[in-house]
């Protein structure tokens, strides 16, 4: 199957609208061992200077948080519980805000996907929380400040979801009135949501 990554304009949008419009997109990164890709079905928006739940709340800038700061369109990952996670960045320069991939339905390289996530049979739980997917699809920290554009990581154009719900945030209970912002988007319905 050819693929096409979205055009670099597409991140270009208010970051609560662009968590929405990465839902049905596809997610793919190529490796030496193969290609692997799934549809967005999951994400969670974090506002910056004024999200308590947010890594750069305050516009705390760190090696950390840097790729925040740039353009939107490039990869912010990090390390939590020795999993990595891998966000979007989005919204305007020097406005540091992300948007969190929290699952995907795998669609190519399933096989791999399997094999990564140590034989777990039940397809759902490969990639159904933001450290399942980055172990499924081989996404590290050397993925950090790369176009989400152009390959070996990017985003290509997929499905329009039928319905998307919102709700809390998860696991940011310490943040303040942030924990009760709605800013998490799911596909209403799919099975690979997280849980």
């Amino acid at each position: 199957m050819q693929v096409q990554p979205v055009e670099k304009e597409f991140f270009h949008q208010p970051t609560l609208t662009l968590a929405k419009a990465l839902l049905g997109c596809l997610l793919i990164k190529e490796t030496k061992e193969g290609i692997t890709s799934g549809f967005i079905v999951e994400t969670e928006a974090y506002i910056g200077p004024s999200d308590r739940a947010a890594h750069s709340y305050g516009n705390r800038r760190t090696k950390r948080t840097e790729v925040m700061f740039g353009e939107a369109g490039y990869a912010y990952t990090y390390t939590m519980h020795t999993h990595c996670l891998v966000n979007v960045v989005s919204g305007e320069q020097e406005k540091p805000e992300a948007v969190l991939i929290r699952a995907v339905e795998p669609f190519s390289g399933q096989s791999l996907m399997e094999q990564r996530r140590n034989g777990i049979n039940e397809k759902r739980n490969w990639t159904n929380g933001p450290g399942k997917l980055t172990k499924a699809m081989g996404i590290t920290m050397e993925d950090y400040g790369q176009p989400l554009f152009i390959p070996p990581l990017f985003l290509a154009k997929g499905y329009q979801p039928e319905r998307i719900s919102s709700g809390k945030r998860i696991g940011i209970d310490n943040s303040g009135e942030a924990k009760d912002y709605p800013w998490r988007f799911w596909i209403t319905g799919n099975r690979f949501v997280s849980k």
